[in-house]
């Protein structure tokens, strides 16, 4: 080291804190950001003289600083000054160009150069080091004598060349000087725009430089590796002001008072620089010489907290903004002030408008630098310019800004920010309070240690959306999965999963509604060779693409808010290279997110400004301003916990067993997401309620219910408050309120379900959820949020809160609101009922009370076809509700201003007057315009809501609709937008899909006399909004749009779903929308609406199928109804849409024949047309029916198909396809009936109708006229004669089949749609029995001609006979069970006939089982009748009968007969298990396609009796019940609860038997017979082996067991 220069001796021992830090500011030349330090540890000159290298370490966290400082401050002990032993260049490297010096020019390994790199080992660091340094740093000798002895050399030899300083040195504090000489810069061009010219002088100068010809090769053609020319030496001629581009800061710590040389003048500089050759670097001529004592006030004191540096000075800025506002038109110069002043960044409110007002672009941008800064101000501009749109300005921008970044040359290291603790708190919330502001949080986090996760607390308070981890430790016990997953539920994925649907996707990874925990690169709490940690390479190779397909998926605007959403990349150890996934993954994330919304929370500094260098190379983009890198993880977790999220600040309870109280903890809500929780203490102890903050949210959230929003439990918390006026309660309030108590008290059912009929807007749901605030205390309230979710897994839900943290559950209240019907929650009661059944042990204490609220037009009637418990609200209050409204009017006045624009309260106080809503409705339309966006949008949303109650548009959608592309989720500017419409609007918000905000009409009274004003005052006819609708290409752009999907719902519901009639159980034959346009414009207008509407939902088979089936129904239009037909095949081709198929052909055939009964033939032409038309229809339904038996999921069909809109059309097997069998069928049996040689009503011609359709008369040999007429019938007959004689057997099969389907199959309660059909069926087979079968008196009559008829003859008249009276099948004799003996007396007589007859005809195995199918049947009803067989003789006949037909028989039938006739007594009888398989195998085989979708049901029970009186007949014990209505009857059926009652259960044997791997076994001994459980769901999981007991039922399928109780 060169001797130092000597001082006088200071007097270190006097200095204050603040003096220590101008030394070190000035003379040392360290980072603000060190010198903050030595402040906040308050080193005094007193303690400092007494610091070493390790405790100056300790302070800086910087090996390089601490040597730095040491080297200073030793020196200064003594008096004297540092002067560096080496080139003065070697001072002003960069950390990376001491990097790149050691690597490549001292040939030093570069994990060496690493741990200096590591260390911030700058020039001016590096000139104080001595062997022991290097050391320390852990470089080993041999090296570090190395780096010294070419240090030393240096001085005679050339400066090297390096690349250009990213400066992130401790002592150079300049903005612009660097190694590199001037002459490598690149020149302007000229013509450019200040703007330009700002960049490569980004301060104003004193003195420009003028610019001389270069003598130079122009740099364009010079290498970057060409040796630089050298100035004159730097200690002789200073830089002076005028040439150096530097940053105020530079300017107090680079004075001319610190050079003692002589200043040289500029053009000297200029010309020595520009015309000399280069040379070597002369050498200092100056000598060491005693200096005047430094003292503390030589130089300015730095500011006690400094902050980041500005990048761009404020004239560079503005240079910058207003070349930008120059070149906006007058037209963008408009949008950009409103945009403007909309506009928040993060902690910077917008500019109020005032200040924008008639701003030029001078003062323009001006307004922008003093209420922003210049960085902000720059960044805003960046965010403007897209919403314009000029995005050409932006990139023009942008570029600007990244020339100028570059020229400014090496910046200062990291700067301490003021406080990084405020800028956390306003990178999370967006300058806000609390962490409300983001709707969802994606986090990306590498690998952490396991001494971080006490302080990764924080992540469970964030709403987190998924968690992209790429640290494959993550889900052991001391890894971060593991942590969150101790107090949150987390779904561990894979990122292959995000690939597929988006609907699907978010269904089947559960999204929103728990956090998706995706592990990026492997797994290792997973013992699999595809769950190991990859290296970069193969990760990239393998797994990279998954990487970014889950990246774009989150980024999609359906999924994610754009705006509402924080991605977060929370890096907990060092990122070393660019080859790193968590990079790629932060690639990924910038390309589709342009960089917006984007933050980096990094472990230290060092982690950070690597970070820092490899994103601005990557994505030039400085992500200072959007990072947090100097708080501990201990200050990060305190930080955020302190924002924490409102329902977290205090523990929620819940009601217990005697008076207490459980609490719920945020895991056990996240397991149930089907479950909105009503806790005791709901709203409690969530905002400091004395505060004004507090005050305004009171008051909006009272003005968001009374103006018509969803009521919140908020609303009776703000009412319970003191001075609050109470919640009106509604009159019936009381008597819903103990109704549920009474039914909790006294009802034995395990779930008890109440109806809550009302009509749309008058209140039902607010009364439902304020009876639940009423009895939250007694019951576990919840309301089914997600009722898209199984109902087994809601009832799972349900059973988990019932029985949450106590061994005695306690009753639960649950509210099912939006319901249509009731179908829906009686299936969620049995479901609930065989949960807990299935799992509890303490069944009788369990207890569930479903509070279903049912919205219709007409509640009065569902009021009244209901028999179970049920209360009616409608659009009416009584005069002692409308008190309590007048007085709440009142203190609403007190409180808010204008409450009489609450129109939603206001509607309810003047008893839904008509005449009020449609005195409100004209005011406000007043001067409609719908030319104008705002009247068009208002317009759309009312037809939406006057016709599909819940229906709206995303805010998104509206926005871009009015033109307000904002960046800002600002929902206050649509409202504002719409005035004067907007006080019948209102925002409401979908908390289950990402919480997106839609806009709606506040009540559907406004929306239904808003249509009726538009018509009566605007002649706007419906059919004009929703052909703007259609025409609108935002709505239906493939690009995916936010709400979008909902929309397209709404509109398609608008257009095709029916509503059932007032009175009557068919359902209208259109929509109302279109029944309404039909009335006022006819076919042309709908069938306008429907192509354009189809055109639209491309993917919409229910459009195309309305489409049809109105053509083909009220136009007779069949051509083009079946070209929209074959359509909507086209777009899906299911059992529904090829059915429509057959409707059309149906129809038409249906047209084409006279309705008269007896009219006219048609003519042989008409014929042959119309038995074409009828192949088709029979091909289309028999199709139809294929299908049918492929679709096994339940909701295969769209939710509105044509002839099946009924629930329960679609929650069983679609048979419509045979009904339109029989339909066609008999339509073209009535055609034949007509013509002149098949006259119905001359016996002889019927005849040969019969024996022609039976296949036993050729046509040929049909008596009738020779004439051209019937020659030309005969040729049509003869041409399709296959057709029509396979319809005859086809029919016979259908009913055969429907018999099966409608005997063994289980009804459900509402069986409106099944009725219909069961009347058609049953309409047609009379028909059937007219046409083949002959009446008494034509057998009597036939008997009286033909005396001597033999046996054969009269055994096919039985056979007659037996077809006749719906007995040749198993299933028809079965109907036969509820109807007189007289009809099964002679059906017995008819098969005896046959069986004793037997010798003279082939009698067939079913004739015989038939036989005795009918003797039990008829003993069940008229035991003492001479006809009735004994036991003995029918077990004989069955056991004849089995041997013959073994155990392959096609039907379950002898296999059935044997259960009912051999089921044991007593162990003795061994064959009963080969049958109870024989009947499995063979209902299996015969059966399948109709259990699907629905149980068998029994028939016949195991009594108590021998022989054959122990069969109970299901009819006999629905005898035990005469004064209970049928649909009642019918739900104890359903449920099972038929077997509670004493008059079943004393009829009944009630059986022993065992559960046995699953499976249940009814024992005899030892003999163990296979059982089925009734119910799905009530034998226990686990496999446990259990002894039970039950009832035995017999079905079609095998034996049954009912009513399953466990003997523990």
């Amino acid at each position: 080291m060169d001797d130092p220069v000597t001082e006088q001796e200071p007097e270190i021992e006097k200095w204050t804190k603040e003096e220590v830090c101008q030394w070190l500011t000035t003379r040392v030349k360290v980072s603000p950001t060190v010198t903050h330090r030595f402040f906040e540890g308050e080193v005094l000159g007193e303690y400092i003289k007494y610091f070493d290298k390790g405790d100056i370490l300790d302070l800086t966290k910087e090996h390089g600083t601490a040597v730095k400082v040491t080297a200073h401050l030793e020196l200064l002990k003594q008096g004297r000054t540092f002067q560096s032993p080496f080139p003065e260049y070697v001072e002003r490297w960069s950390r990376e160009q001491v990097y790149q010096w050691i690597t490549e020019h001292a040939q030093i390994d570069g994990k060496h150069a690493d741990q200096l790199l590591e260390g911030h080992v700058s020039g001016d660091c590096l000139v104080c080091f001595q062997k022991q340094d290097f050391l320390d740093l852990k470089v080993p000798t041999g090296p570090a004598v190395k780096i010294l002895a070419l240090l030393r050399g240096l001085k005679n030899n050339p400066e090297p060349v390096l690349n250009a300083a990213v400066n992130t040195s401790t002592s150079q504090e300049e903005a612009a000087t660097s190694s590199q000489p001037r002459s490598r810069k690149k020149p302007h061009k000229k013509g450019k725009k200040a703007s330009e010219a700002a960049i490569s002088t980004p301060q104003k100068t004193e003195a420009p430089r003028t610019e001389t010809p270069r003598t130079e090769t122009p740099r364009t053609e010079a290498p970057r590796t060409e040796t630089p020319r050298r100035e004159a030496p730097r200690t002789e001629t200073p830089r002076t002001e005028s040439t150096r581009t530097e940053t105020p800061r530079t300017e107090c710590t680079r004075t001319e008072s610190t050079r003692t040389e002589a200043p040289r003048t500029e053009s000297t500089r200029t010309e020595s620089t520009r015309t000399e050759a280069p040379r070597r670097e002369a050498p200092r001529t100056e000598t060491p010489r005693r200096k005047a004592p430094w003292t503390p006030t030589t130089a300015p004191l730095p500011a006690r907290d400094p902050g980041p540096p500005d990048p761009v000075q404020h004239g560079t800025a503005r240079t910058l903004l207003l070349g930008i506002l120059d070149d906006l038109g007058k037209d963008d110069l408009k949008k950009f002030r409103f945009h403007l002043r909309e506009l928040k960044m993060c902690s910077n409110d917008a500019i109020p408008q005032s200040r924008l007002e008639d701003k030029d672009p001078t003062d323009l941008a001006d307004v922008m630098l003093q209420h922003y800064g210049p960085d902000t101000a720059l960044q805003a501009m960046l965010r403007v310019l897209p919403m314009i749109p000029r995005q050409d300005l932006k990139v023009d921008l942008k570029q600007k800004m990244g020339q100028l970044k570059q020229q400014c040359g090496p910046k200062e290291g990291l700067r301490r920010e003021a406080n990084q603790g405020e800028k956390l708190k306003n990178l999370l919330t967006c300058g806000g309070n609390s962490l409300g502001y983001y709707n969802e949080y994606v986090v990306v986090v590498n690998k952490s240690a396991p001494q971080q996760l006490e302080y990764l607390q924080f992540l469970k308070t964030l709403k987190l959306f998924c968690v992209l981890d790429f640290d494959p430790n993550s889900a052991a016990i001391d890894g971060l999965c593991h942590s969150y997953g101790e107090s949150r539920v987390a779904n561990k994925h894979e990122p292959a999963l995000y690939v597929g649907e988006t609907g699907d996707v978010i269904k089947k990874l559960n999204l929103y509604k728990q956090t998706s925990w995706v592990f990026c690169n492997g797994r290792e709490d997973l013992d699999s060779e595809s769950c190991k940690e990859l290296d970069y390479k193969t990760w990239f190779r393998k797994a990279c693409r998954d990487m970014e397909q889950l990246v774009s998926f989150v980024c999609k605007p359906e999924v994610l808010l754009q705006g509402r959403t924080l991605i977060i990349f929370l890096l907990l150890s060092p990122v070393l290279s660019e080859k790193d996934p968590i990079f790629d993954t932060y690639n990924a994330f910038y390309k589709n997110t342009e960089g917006e919304n984007i933050i980096s929370i990094c472990e230290s500094q060092s982690t950070f400004e690597k970070w820092r260098l490899m994103v601005e190379g990557k994505c030039d983009s400085d992500i200072s301003q959007q990072a947090v890198w100097e708080l501990s993880l201990s200050e990060i977790n305190g930080t955020v916990m302190a924002l924490g999220p409102l329902d977290q600040s205090s523990d929620r309870l819940l009601p217990s067993s005697d008076s207490s109280f459980i609490v719920l903890t945020q895991k056990q809500k996240d397991l149930m997401t089907a479950l909105d929780i009503l806790c005791v203490n709901q709203c409690e102890k969530i905002h400091n309620e004395h505060s004004t903050v507090f005050h305004d949210f009171k008051i909006r959230v009272e003005e968001e219910f009374f103006r018509g929003g969803k009521v919140k439990w908020w609303n009776f918390y703000l009412c319970e408050k003191p001075k609050a006026k109470p919640f009106i309660k509604r009159d019936q309030y009381e008597k819903l309120k103990q109704m549920i108590k009474s039914h909790s008290e006294h009802s034995l059912d395990v779930c008890t379900l109440l109806n809550l009929f009302h009509h749309p807007g008058c209140g039902g749901t607010t009364l439902a959820m304020h009876v639940m605030w009423g009895l939250r205390r007694q019951f576990r309230c919840a309301v089914l949020k997600d009722n898209t979710l199984p109902q087994p897994e809601i009832a799972i839900q349900v059973r988990e809160l019932m029985m949450l943290k106590n061994e005695k559950p306690s009753p639960v209240l649950l509210l099912v609101d939006d319901s249509k019907d009731t179908v829906n929650a009686q299936n969620l009661m049995t479901c609930i009922k065989k949960d807990i059944e299935e799992r509890t042990v303490d069944t009788p204490s369990c207890h569930v009370i479903i509070l279903n609220c049912v919205r219709s037009q007409s509640p009065q009637d569902l009021y009244r076809q209901h028999s179970t418990p049920s209360l009616l609200v409608t659009s009416s209050i009584t005069p002692k509700e409308q008190e309590e409204f007048e007085e709440k009017l009142l203190e609403l006045r007190e409180t808010h201003t204008k409450p009489e624009n609450f129109y939603s309260f206001m509607i309810m106080k003047s008893n839904f007057d008509p005449e009020y809503v449609e005195g409100l409705v004209h005011n406000t339309l007043e001067n409609f315009d719908f030319g104008t966006k705002k009247a068009q949008l208002f317009a759309f949303l009312s037809l939406l809501k006057a016709y599909v109650f819940a229906s709206e548009i995303s805010i998104s959608l509206s926005e871009e609709y009015l033109g307000l592309r904002m960046f800002n989720w600002n929902e206050d500017n649509v409202l504002e937008r719409m005035k004067p419409y907007s006080n019948f609007l209102i925002i409401d918000r979908e908390e289950e899909s990402g919480g997106y905000k839609f806009l709606r009409i506040l009540h559907h009274s406004i929306a239904t006399a808003c249509i009726e004003e538009l018509e009566r005052t605007y002649l706007l006819k419906v059919s004009d909004i929703i052909v703007s609708i259609l025409h609108c290409d935002l709505f239906f752009t493939t690009k995916p749009k936010i709400g979008k999907g909902n929309l397209e719902r709404s509109i398609q519901r608008m257009l095709t779903q029916r509503q059932s009639r007032k009175y009557g159980d068919e359902k209208e034959k259109f929509s109302p929308l279109i029944e309404k346009i039909h009335k006022q414009q006819g076919k042309g207008m709908i069938q306008d609406i429907f192509a354009k509407a189809s055109s639209r939902l491309v993917e919409s088979a229910s459009i195309p199928q309305a489409l049809a089936r109105y053509l083909y129904l009220n136009e007779r239009d069949f051509t083009e109804a079946l070209n929209w037909a074959e359509k909507a095949k086209k777009i899906k081709e299911n059992s529904y849409t090829v059915n429509t198929i057959g409707q059309v052909y149906k129809n038409q055939l249906k047209s084409n024949i006279p309705s008269k009964k007896n009219g006219p033939p048609c003519n042989p032409e008409d014929l042959d047309t119309n038995i074409n038309s009828s192949k088709k229809a029979v091909a289309a339904f028999k199709r139809a029916q294929e299908l049918a038996n492929r679709e096994d999921e339940l909701n295969e069909a769209p939710w509105d198909d044509d002839e099946s809109e009924d629930n329960a059309a679609k929650s069983s097997y679609n048979y419509a396809g045979f009904v339109g069998v029989l339909e066609v069928a008999f339509m073209v049996f009535e055609m034949l009936s007509r013509l002149p040689f098949f006259e119905e009503s001359d016996p002889s011609r019927k005849k040969y109708l019969q024996n022609f359709l039976k296949e036993s008369l050729p046509i040929t040999s049909v008596h009738m006229e020779d004439n051209e007429v019937n020659n030309r019938y005969i040729q049509v007959i003869e041409a399709n004669k296959l057709f029509l004689i396979s319809l005859k057997p086809e029919v016979k099969l259908t009913f055969e089949f429907l018999d099966c389907y409608f005997t063994y199959i289980k009804a459900s309660i509402s069986g409106t749609y099944h009725s219909i059909n069961h009347r058609t069926i049953s309409d047609n087979f009379k028909k059937y029995v007219m046409l083949f079968c002959a009446s008494p008196e034509e057998r009597q009559r036939e008997r009286d001609c033909n005396p001597n008829l033999n046996v054969k003859m009269l055994i096919e008249e039985r056979r007659t006979v037996l077809e006749e009276m719906h007995a040749d099948t198993f299933a028809g004799i079965l109907q036969h069970l509820d109807k007189s003996a007289d009809a099964v007396e002679e059906i017995v007589k008819c098969y005896t006939y046959i069986q004793e007859n037997k010798q003279f005809a082939d009698q067939k195995t079913k004739e015989k089982i038939n036989l005795i199918w009918s003797s039990v049947i008829l003993y069940l009803l008229r035991p003492k009748s001479k006809y009735v067989k004994s036991y003995n003789q029918l077990c004989n006949l069955l056991l004849e009968t089995l041997q013959n037909v073994s155990l392959d028989y096609p039907f379950p039938d002898p296999y059935y007969l044997a259960l009912l006739l051999f089921w044991p007594v007593s162990p003795q009888q061994t064959e009963i298990r080969t049958y109870v398989t024989a009947i499995r195998k063979s209902s299996q085989k015969r059966l399948s396609i109709l259990f699907q979708k629905r149980s068998t049901v029994s028939h016949f029970y195991l009594g108590n009796e021998n022989g054959l009186a122990r069969l109970v007949s299901k009819p006999k014990l629905d005898e035990c019940f005469t004064k209970l209505h049928r649909n009642d009857l019918a739900k104890l059926w359903l449920t099972g609860d038929i077997f509670r009652e004493r008059e079943i259960t004393s009829r009944l044997q009630r059986v022993t038997g065992l559960i046995e791997v699953g499976e249940v076994y009814a024992i005899y001994g030892k003999l163990k017979i296979p059982v089925r459980p009734a119910y799905i769901g009530t034998t226990r999981r686990g496999l446990s082996t259990e002894k039970v007991s039950f009832y035995i039922g017999f079905a079609i399928n095998g034996p049954l067991a009912y009513d399953i109780q466990f003997e523990n």
